[in-house]
């Protein structure tokens, strides 16, 4: 008998209404792409094919990625490549710097891959981008999304010392699911990040993510909320998983806009400053404005 053809590879399911976007077309994604090549930078935007990138880059915002972009873990959700890295580039933080500066950002996120081959899980990169930024454009506030550098003594002190006006480390998604979405992470290592930060400089802002869709149950994101208000995380945002790749770990449900607002005003009511949730939510949409929310709602709270 003759063997049967192998069965097609698994398909990604296809988007609902609400969380389909157009296509970057705009002069000045353009001209972004454009300086991001010129000055050999990559973004997270273009590495994890963010949705929303025709948008952020037409207001030329972009979300830089230092560090290389070839990441050690292998995170079942995540676009970015994973291998083994390049060496780092010494003069990465200058150019990051120049970037910032001619784009003219009034707020800038900066975030990296994984670099579980580096002694300090490169720590003291980050620090010398947060250096270099303020001595370019020294009005820019600075929020940074580092890895969770694991096994890294130090390394949190490090980033904080150089005073990122933001820190956020997302937790992604669930306890439960960390075996299968997050495989080389722990939960409760992250969660201890997020609690150093704010011990080691409270007027650091914190901010925390988590993505749905992925097989979670809602009392289970309600124990996330609970888990980084006792961590005092300042910031949460809840976005919807999308299916890079046919290889990747797939959509179980498309969360409904209304079911995304409940979980602001759920995360309202525990005591967040500032919530994100939204279908297209991601840890930097928006981050400038959402940056101005914090400032306002620690003054209101500081004056209550």
């Amino acid at each position: 008998m003759t063997q049967q053809a192998s069965e097609s590879p698994p398909s990604i399911q296809r988007k609902p209404d609400w969380i389909r976007v157009k296509a970057p077309v705009s002069t000045e994604y353009r001209e972004t792409a454009q300086l991001m090549r010129d000055l050999k930078l990559n973004t997270v935007c273009e590495e994890a094919a963010c949705p929303n990138i025709g948008e952020c880059w037409k207001k030329k915002h972009a979300t830089i990625m230092i560090l290389g972009e070839v990441c050690t873990r292998a995170c079942t959700f995540c676009n970015v490549k994973t291998g083994r890295p390049d060496q780092l580039d010494p003069h990465e933080p200058e150019r990051v710097a120049e970037a910032i500066a001619k784009l003219g950002l009034s707020h800038v996120v900066i975030t990296s891959v994984d670099r579980d081959d580096l002694e300090d899980g490169g720590a003291n990169h980050f620090a010398r981008v947060i250096r270099q930024i303020r001595l370019f454009s020294p009005g820019t506030t600075i929020e940074v999304l580092t890895p969770d550098f694991q096994r890294k003594p130090g390394a949190i002190e490090t980033v904080v010392e150089a005073r990122p006006d933001v820190y956020n480390h997302n937790l992604e998604t669930v306890p439960r699911l960390y075996s299968e979405v997050r495989p080389g992470a722990r939960y409760y290592h992250s969660l201890r990040l997020l609690e150093t930060v704010k011990k080691f400089d409270p007027t650091i802002f914190t901010k925390s993510g988590i993505m749905v869709g992925l097989g979670e149950t809602k009392p289970e994101i309600y124990q996330v909320m609970d888990d980084l208000r006792i961590a005092d995380v300042d910031f949460m945002t809840i976005g919807q998983y999308l299916q890079p790749t046919p290889k990747h770990h797939p959509v179980i449900r498309f969360v409904e806009p209304t079911e995304f607002s409940d979980y602001a005003t759920m995360g309202r009511g525990k005591g967040f400053l500032v919530m994100a949730s939204s279908p297209l939510t991601r840890s930097s949409y928006h981050a400038g404005d959402d940056f101005e929310r914090l400032k306002s709602a620690r003054h209101a709270q500081l004056a209550g």
